[in-house]
């Protein structure tokens, strides 16, 4: 059985202390048309996806 983690890169510009420009974010689900992310203050929140470029990798264990 195959097991993936969803991976989402930041396109924007820097913003303040929660995201920053081209890093990588765990992303932990769709939610009413929304991603939800954990930023750089190690919250989850809700963000537009069209911020993001979404990417699935297969878990090693």
């Amino acid at each position: 059985m195959n097991n993936y983690t969803k991976k989402a890169r930041y396109l924007g510009k820097s913003e303040g202390i929660s995201l920053t420009e081209n890093k990588m974010y765990e992303m932990l689900g769709f939610e009413s048309g929304f991603i939800r992310i954990i930023d750089d203050t190690n919250e989850d929140y809700l963000y537009d996806p069209d911020l993001f470029e979404i990417y699935e990798e297969e878990c090693k264990y």
